[in-house]
């Protein structure tokens, strides 16, 4: 197995893990899991520093051979290496991992935004019913709106 095709792997493994972790994390918004959400989010971020960690390595050894170390580089560096086949089989396989990612991501991103609307219109509904079944206000006067009227007019 080349060098190549190590870090390949590698990363291919990274890159699944935190697929598994983002099909948790939705699996945990559908259910409104807030507290396992936070455990999630912290593994979710150390496995983002290893994953940077494993593209930086993989992108120094394609450095080491050509100018960058992007996806451009990569593609060019297999074009230059045809019978490094596993590697551009795996780095095919890393770049649908990470689009599926991407996606679910998103999908994510959509789930807490819609439970955000939804507790932000909770607590508006509870701030108007406080608001509304105030009898006096800060002032020690009747609050206005309390629909008792014989008691105003006392």
């Amino acid at each position: 197995m080349s060098e190549l095709q190590q870090l390949l792997e590698t990363e291919k493994g990274l890159v699944t893990r935190f697929l598994d972790l983002l099909r948790e994390e939705q699996s945990a918004l559908v259910e409104g899991l807030a507290e396992t959400l936070s455990v999630l989010n912290q593994t979710k971020l150390e496995l983002i520093d290893t994953l940077n960690t494993a593209e930086a390595a993989r992108g120094a050894f394609i450095a080491a051979s050509s100018t960058g170390n992007g996806k451009a580089e990569m593609k060019a560096w297999l074009l230059r290496h045809p019978a490094e086949k596993s590697a551009r089989l795996l780095w095919e396989e890393i770049l649908d991992l990470a689009r599926e990612a991407r996606q679910l991501h998103e999908m994510n991103g959509e789930l807490i935004a819609m439970h955000l609307s939804k507790t932000s219109e909770a607590i508006d509904i509870l701030t108007q019913r406080q608001k509304e079944a105030a009898l006096y206000g800060s002032n020690g006067q009747a609050a206005s709106g309390t629909g008792s009227r014989i008691v105003d007019s006392a």
